[in-house]
């Protein structure tokens, strides 16, 4: 059976996200919807999708489309059925999220939190994420071999947004664990599972962090809890539901991203015959364009719209294949090849517009800190066997990354 069907004359594609065949490897496929439907209804999703950069990018920035619609639309209006009750402590979180609000409420809550994540004020950071990589590197240098993403990738970002927001580190575990439920819901291997998992994190998580704000409230520290707040206390429009969702948030966007451009970046290193030391910011930006952690983002039109001929109706989603727009040849010469020389290097993994990624700058200097460390103080890093990737679109990244030197 063929992985996916194109129709051109209605512009759709059959293909199943969850066909491994797929997610291992969606490059291929991208060139192929590219060059062939560069706009089209992705039917297992049910909305049109963007593959080319310049339309991703321009939708990004386009003011006419949002991450949230119920404050232009009713429920009723979309077609959409009530939020059935097992569900709504989950949605109850996500709605004050920073992540899926429009303004004037999202540039209330970005100017919060925002002033924590300028590159400025991350540079201060630089010398705990080296200490943290020398010392999670000490802790199996011996033993010449290396699953990488539990030993690696994921302690230094957990590590560092739990240090930043003012949770004990080792709670991590248990973050992961209610992260990893949460963003489930996000991906396509939804069904009922992953729906009662996730409300179950919802509601530990958010009673974790509703303990932790009461502690702050009593003692208050030198990080971004006691500085949100603050923020509440003195009247700045932060409600404590926004205070706890805000939090959540920051944990689970800060390292679930993070975790997968290491895990990526480092696999690529390897098989592209980068794998050494004197690694710059030029190999960062082009690890991130090369096999980016998050490949389709989703958009609400909030009026009736058309894009480039499309005709789109108030309410309709769009879907920015972030993925496919970073290996867009008409952006990026002989884009499947990786070039750390690559200037300029304009990739949307981040995104772009009023929802460019707040944690960006943490995440790059992770990025230059811990790899340059990695390849240096374990030259001949190389994989010990193929590695697989998660059942997990529309995030990319791996299960394992077994290495040996």
């Amino acid at each position: 059976m063929d992985l996916m069907k194109i129709d051109t004359t209605s512009r759709s594609l059959s293909l199943d996200p969850r066909d491994r065949a797929f997610f291992c490897n969606p490059y291929p496929i991208y060139r192929q919807l590219r060059e062939s439907v560069p706009v089209f209804k992705w039917e297992e999703y049910g909305y049109w999708c963007f593959s080319r950069h310049e339309d991703v990018s321009a939708l990004l920035r386009d003011r006419r489309f949002g991450r949230q619609i119920l404050h232009v639309m009713t429920r009723d209006e979309l077609g959409w059925s009530e939020i059935p009750e097992r569900l709504k402590p989950f949605y109850d979180v996500e709605q004050h999220s920073l992540l899926e609000t429009e303004p004037p409420v999202h540039t209330r809550l970005r100017g919060l939190v925002n002033r924590a994540f300028l590159s400025r004020t991350v540079e201060r950071l630089k010398p705990r994420i080296a200490q943290l990589t020398h010392e999670l590197i000490d802790g199996f240098a011996e033993t010449r071999e290396v699953e990488l993403l539990e030993a690696f990738a994921t302690p230094i970002p957990i590590t560092i947004i739990a240090e930043l927001l003012g949770v004990p580190v080792e709670e991590g575990p248990r973050l992961l664990s209610w992260s990893h439920d949460m963003v489930a819901m996000y991906q396509a291997r939804r069904d009922a599972e992953v729906e009662r998992k996730a409300v179950e994190a919802t509601l530990a998580f958010s009673s974790f962090m509703r303990r932790h704000v009461q502690a702050r409230r009593l003692s208050p520290g030198d990080d971004l809890l006691s500085q949100l707040i603050a923020a509440e206390a003195e009247g700045k429009s932060l409600s404590e539901d926004e205070l706890i969702t805000t939090a959540i948030l920051l944990l689970n966007a800060g390292h679930e991203a993070s975790v997968h451009a290491i895990g990526n970046g480092v696999k690529a290193l390897i098989e592209e015959g980068q794998a050494r030391s004197g690694l710059g910011e030029g190999h960062v930006e082009e690890l991130l364009r090369f096999d980016a952690p998050l490949h389709l983002f989703t958009r609400y039109a909030l009026e009736d719209v058309e894009f480039n001929g499309l005709k789109l109706k108030k309410g309709e989603t769009v879907g920015l294949l972030l993925g496919a727009a970073n290996r867009d040849p008409a952006r990026f010469p002989e884009p499947d090849r990786f070039d750390p020389a690559r200037t300029p290097n304009p990739h949307v993994s981040f995104g772009a517009g009023i929802h460019f990624c707040v944690g960006a700058p943490l995440a790059r200097l992770e990025l230059n800190v811990a790899l340059p460390i990695l390849f240096e103080r374990l030259p001949g890093l190389k994989l010990a066997r193929p590695p697989s990737h998660r059942d997990a679109y529309h995030f990319h990244g791996l299960e394992r990354l077994d290495l040996v030197w």
